[in-house]
């Protein structure tokens, strides 16, 4: 089975900076791609930004410029450096992992992780 496990979140004021991490582990799977996606309070879940395993990034037009998705491959994460930040990216941030698991392509979410962006 694999686990997808967000860390990161908090308390940043407006204009300040973040960076969210998400990690997986489990056997037998290859990662695919990596994402970011949040959820505001009466809001539906929304793609905020991806990462391909050959390298490609996707960014949505409300992030894009400000947040920065990379690969730690040292410690194995895909991070999420948000700078810049606005009240309205106050959400939680959930990770979600394809990956190739005995020759079927699976998603796989993470908890989430709180992002509060207030003064």
């Amino acid at each position: 089975q694999v686990q997808v496990l967000e860390s990161g979140g908090g308390l940043v004021q407006p204009g300040g900076s973040l960076t969210l991490s998400c990690g997986v582990s489990g056997s037998d799977f290859a990662r695919i791609e990596t994402a970011w996606y949040r959820q505001a309070p009466g809001h539906q879940r929304e793609f905020v930004a991806s990462l391909h395993t050959a390298g490609a990034a996707n960014y949505s037009d409300s992030v894009k410029g400000r947040f920065t998705i990379s690969r730690d491959y040292r410690k194995d994460l895909v991070n999420l450096q948000m700078k810049d930040v606005k009240p309205e990216d106050t959400a939680v941030y959930y990770c979600n992992v394809e990956c190739l698991v005995s020759v079927r392509r699976r998603h796989f979410w993470g908890q989430g992780t709180q992002v509060t962006v207030s003064s």
